[in-house]
C-alpha cells in the first residue's frame, strides 16, 4: 500500500529525532544517515494502518538496524588503521539532538560517544535510550525483546562502564570558546609551561586519520608528553601546508557540546579538536582529521557565519 502524504509527513517529523539516536548509536553521522533511510523505507513497505503507535515501530526498526550495524561495525573497526574516533558534530547540527537535561547532553559528547565503544551493543541502546530520549525500561524491553528488570541491569552496567575515571564538567558557550582561546593562546605562544597548566597531570592525546591523514596509532599520555605534541602542532611547517592544501584558518568553536577547536582550508573543515575538560583542567584532546568524517562537518560550516579566525596555522 503506497504511503500517503500524511504517512510520509509522520515520517518527517520523526526524522530529526531518529537521525539523534542512530547517531549516539553508531557515533558516525554518515551511518545514521543510511539508518534512517532504511527505517524509511521498512515504514514505506508497512501498512501503516496496521501499526498502533507510529513513533514506537519507527524507534524499534531503527534500533535493530543500529544494533546489526554496531555488530558490523566491530569487524570493520578490528582492521581500521589507527585510532578510531567518532565523527564530529558541529554546534548547532540537528543530529545532536535535545539537549535539555545533563544527560542528554552528556550522552553526545565526543568523550562518552568514545567511551560507548566500550559497551555491547545492548548496553548502548539501553544507555542512548534511556538517558538521551527518557524511554521507560517497559518501552526499551519490547523493542530490544527483553525483560524489564534485564534492561534496568544492562543501564547499570553501562553507566558503570562509563563513569569509571570520568569527572568531566558541563561548560556554556561561552566559556567553551573561552577554554578553547586560551588553550590555543598557550600552544602558539611558545610559552610550553602555559600550556602545561592547563592540562590535568593524566591528561591525554589521540587523533583518528583513518589511514589518509598521519596520525600517532598510540594515544600521547600525560601532561608533559601533550603539552610537548600540542605545541608542536602548531609549529609552522612546508610539510603540513602541503598535506591540507594550504594554512588553516583556527576557530574556537563547540563541537558535539564541548569545547572545540576548527581548521579550515578554503572551507572545508580538515580538522576538529575536542576537548573534555574537568574541573581540574584539560584532560584530553580528542582529534578528527580523517576526510571521511569530515565531510559532515564542512557541509554545516559553510551554511553559518563563524567570523574572523583567531589566526591562520602552520
Amino acid at each position: 500500500m503506497p504511503l500517503t502524504a500524511e504517512d510520509v509527513d509522520r515520517f518527517e517529523v520523526a526524522r530529526p529525532r531518529l537521525g539523534a539516536i542512530a547517531y549516539r548509536m553508531l557515533g558516525s553521522a554518515s551511518d545514521a544517515e543510511d539508518v534512517v533511510q532504511e527505517t524509511y523505507l521498512r515504514w514505506h513497505a508497512a501498512d501503516p494502518e496496521r501499526i498502533e503507535v507510529p513513533e514506537a515501530w519507527l524507534t524499534k526498526v531503527l534500533t535493530r538496524l543500529c544494533l546489526n550495524q554496531l555488530t558490523s561495525a566491530r569487524a570493520r573497526r578490528e582492521t581500521y588503521v589507527g585510532q578510531w574516533l567518532p565523527e564530529p558534530l558541529l554546534e548547532g547540527d540537528p543530529m545532536l539532538g535535545p539537549a535539555e537535561t545533563a544527560e542528554q547532553r552528556e550522552s553526545v559528547s565526543f568523550a562518552v560517544l568514545t567511551l560507548m565503544e566500550r559497551l555491547t551493543p545492548n548496553e548502548r541502546a539501553v544507555y542512548v535510550l534511556r538517558e538521551a530520549f527518557g524511554h521507560s525500561h517497559r518501552e526499551i524491553a519490547d523493542i530490544l525483546d527483553i525483560g524489564e528488570s534485564a534492561s534496568q541491569q544492562i543501564l547499570h552496567r553501562a553507566k558503570h562502564h562509563l563513569a569509571q575515571g570520568r569527572t568531566r564538567v558541563e561548560v556554556d558557550r561561552t566559556a567553551a570558546r573561552r577554554i578553547a582561546e586560551e588553550f590555543l593562546a598557550a600552544a602558539t605562544s611558545g610559552r610550553y609551561d602555559g600550556l602545561l597548566r592547563l592540562l590535568t597531570d593524566d591528561a591525554l592525546a589521540v587523533g583518528d586519520g583513518g589511514g589518509k591523514v598521519p596520525a600517532r596509532t598510540k594515544a600521547f599520555e600525560g601532561a608533559q608528553a601533550v603539552a610537548r605534541f600540542m605545541w608542536g602542532l602548531f609549529r609552522p611547517a612546508k610539510a603540513k601546508r602541503d598535506l591540507v592544501g594550504g594554512s588553516p584558518e583556527i576557530h574556537a568553536t563547540t563541537a558535539n557540546g564541548e569545547p572545540a577547536v576548527v581548521a579550515v582550508v578554503d572551507g572545508r573543515v580538515v580538522g576538529v579538536v575536542c576537548l573534555e575538560v574537568t574541573s581540574e583542567g584539560i584532560r584530553a584532546f580528542r582529534s578528527q582529521a580523517n576526510p571521511d568524517k569530515l565531510a559532515r562537518a564542512t557541509e554545516r560550516w559553510a551554511g553559518e557565519e563563524h567570523g574572523e579566525p583567531l589566526f591562520h596555522a602552520f
